[in-house]
């Protein structure tokens, strides 16, 4: 049966009611609101669709979608879940795509045009963790095969409604979670600090550092790369998921906020490095030796002059 949805209602014949089938046109997508109700029901409580989203779960997603009704209704479900939606004006490179931290991507094929199956393969090829959904119009039996044979998680047919949507990326992204080693889970030792990704906190000792979310996945950027420099405008490019504006200096006061609050709890030890002109370095080592407190002021002046300075002192301007 060409054509738009098929919707099933009643249908009255010699004094009896039938089930029937009617076809109420072809659209980009139902109206969220009325999707599947045929005129003669009422709308009620028995209609409504509740999110099926678990909140503790905050899901990123990109989508990339000219379908501006669509991306629209589904931008106001995601966001009453809690979720964080980007939407694409095209294809970008899989590399951008890992900076924006993404747990699931949702792409019509048909915006993508002749680079579509290319495009899919090398996303699916590079970013094997992040769940990838294809939502089209009408296709055949053959692209959907040869789309869920490169890689494509789940294939959706337009006209869809956006809360089945939602539900099939929630569930893309729940099986990418569970499929994902569970070492990741273990918390990072540094110095006096202890970095617990299960907790999105930080510790010295019992005590928390009391970080914002920002200033942790700042932190745990940092800590996963040890001894590298890493550049100020890939740092906010991965921590804020986009490109940072010229003249930005969001990252050095962030950078400065971390450093007050690691200071606070750990004064013997410096953790995070600047790099001046380029960015920053996390490399935990003690200020003075195995001494936590600076050098008496009574030591010689040739001791003074000899002994390191804090990484610390220097980025404090």
């Amino acid at each position: 049966m060409a054509g738009g949805p098929w919707v099933k209602i009643p249908i009255r014949v010699k004094g009896h009611v039938v089930p029937g089938f009617r076809n109420f046109g072809t659209s980009s997508c139902e109206n969220p609101v009325k999707a599947g109700i045929s005129p003669r029901c009422p709308p009620g409580p028995a209609h409504t669709i509740a999110a099926p989203v678990n909140h503790q779960q905050t899901i990123r997603l990109a989508v990339i979608d000219d379908d501006s009704g669509f991306v629209t209704v589904l931008a106001k479900r995601t966001e009453a879940a809690g979720w964080q939606q980007r939407t694409l004006a095209g294809a970008i490179p899989p590399e951008e795509l890992v900076a924006l931290k993404l747990n699931a991507l949702l792409v019509d094929p048909a915006v993508l045009g002749e680079e579509a199956w290319a495009y899919l393969e090398r996303v699916c090829g590079m970013l094997p963790e992040l769940g990838v959904v294809v939502c089209t119009s009408r296709s055949t039996v053959a692209q959907r095969v040869r789309g869920l044979r490169l890689g494509v998680d789940d294939w959706i047919t337009k006209p869809c409604h956006p809360e089945e949507a939602i539900a099939r990326l929630e569930a893309v992204s729940r099986r990418r979670r569970r499929a994902r080693p569970q070492i990741e889970t273990g918390p990072v030792v540094a110095g006096e600090l202890e970095i617990r990704s299960d907790r999105f906190q930080a510790f010295v000792g019992e005590v928390s550092l009391d970080l914002t979310r920002r200033e942790f996945e700042l932190l745990q950027l940092l800590a996963d790369s040890p001894g590298q420099v890493l550049e100020r405008e890939a740092i906010y490019q991965r921590v804020w998921g986009y490109a940072m504006a010229h003249g930005d200096r969001s990252v050095d006061v962030f950078i400065r906020k971390l450093r007050q609050k690691l200071e606070k709890l750990s004064p013997g030890w410096s953790y995070i490095h600047t790099h001046f002109g380029v960015g920053y370095r996390f490399d935990p080592e003690p200020l003075a030796g195995d001494a936590p407190l600076a050098p008496p002021r009574s030591e010689p002046r040739e001791d003074a002059e000899t002994a390191p300075v804090p990484d610390a002192f220097t980025a404090a301007a």
